[in-house]
C-alpha cells in the first residue's frame, strides 16, 4: 500500500478520530514509512513539551501503517510490544517518525522506529515495535 491508500484505510479505520489527531503517512516505500503528525495544545505536558503519550501513539500509529504497507488492509493486525526510550526534550511543532522494518514473518512484525522535529539526524525518541499478524 502506498501513502495514499494507507491515509485513507486510516481515516475508516478509525472514524471518531478528528482530522491528524493520529499524524498521517506522508511516503512509503519498501522497509520505510515516513509519518507526520502537527500535535496541538493539548498534547504538551507541564513545561511545554510534546507528551510522552503523544510521541508512543505516534510511533504505533507509524508501525501499523508499516505492517499494513506491506501486508495489506489488514485492520486486526495489532500491537504486542512497544519499547520507547525518550532521547530528548519534545519541543512542540511538527514530529516526524522514520519507521523501519526490522522482520516480517507470518504471524509477527518487527520495526524500528525514530521520532525527530527538525533534524532527522537527533531523534527526540526511538521506539522498537512488534505487530501480531492474524
Amino acid at each position: 500500500m502506498g501513502a495514499d491508500a494507507l491515509n485513507a484505510f486510516l481515516t475508516d479505520a478509525f472514524p471518531h478520530s478528528k482530522p491528524g489527531s493520529r499524524g498521517h503517512v506522508v511516503s512509503a516505500a519498501p522497509g520505510h514509512v515516513r509519518a507526520r503528525i502537527d500535535p496541538n495544545e493539548q498534547a504538551l505536558r507541564p513545561g511545554g513539551l510534546i507528551s510522552g503519550p503523544t510521541q508512543m501513539g505516534f510511533a504505533d500509529m507509524a508501525a501499523y501503517a508499516l505492517v499494513l504497507a506491506h501486508i495489506g488492509p489488514v485492520a486486526m493486525a495489532v500491537t504486542s510490544a512497544l519499547n520507547y526510550q525518550f532521547l530528548r526534550p519534545c519541543r512542540p511543532g511538527p514530529l516526524f517518525a522514520d519507521a523501519h522494518l526490522l522482520r516480517l514473518g507470518k504471524r509477527l512484525a518487527v520495526m524500528d522506529i525514530r521520532i525527530f522535529t527538525d533534524d532527522a539526524d537527533k531523534p527526540v525518541g526511538q521506539a522498537n515495535v512488534t505487530y501480531a499478524i492474524p
